[in-house]
């Protein structure tokens, strides 16, 4: 079985993003606010807690025809759990070998920790893995 082919295109690469409502949106939000731009083809669903996150979440996404799947997790500030960062990475390797089973790429999910003000660092995520997207989107398109 072949692997559905992603909608990246003239827009660019199709990028989800699971934030946390107490911790991510918040620098989110203010990457908006403060007119940072990054590629407007970002969306964003928010959780309570990324440890909420459910492998078969991120496998639906890839399914539905989004190129990559970024994890702004919330790292040692949750409020929930004191290891919410250490069951946030088990569920996104998880969901990279459900990936892998399925014919995605597992590089197409990233993690990251993002903070209520780090504005400039989720741009930066954005523009990087937008790239790198483009980049195994046009490898794939080649082959």
């Amino acid at each position: 079985m072949s692997a559905p082919v992603t909608r990246g295109g003239a827009g660019g690469p199709r990028i989800l993003v699971f934030s946390t409502q107490n911790i991510s949106d918040p620098g989110i939000d203010l990457a908006g606010s403060r007119h940072l731009h990054y590629p407007a083809t970002v969306f964003t669903i928010t959780l309570p807690c990324s440890s909420a996150l459910r492998p078969g979440w991120i496998v639906r996404a890839f399914e539905q025809g989004f190129d990559g799947v970024f994890i702004a997790a919330d790292g040692d500030e949750c409020a929930y759990l004191p290891d919410c960062g250490a069951r946030t990475a088990r569920i996104a390797a998880q969901a990279q070998a459900r990936m892998k089973a399925a014919g995605f790429q597992p590089q197409r999910v990233k993690m990251a920790a993002l903070c209520s003000v780090c504005a400039e660092p989720f741009v930066a995520h954005m523009r990087e893995f937008s790239q790198l997207l483009g980049k195994l989107n046009a490898a794939g398109a080649a082959a």
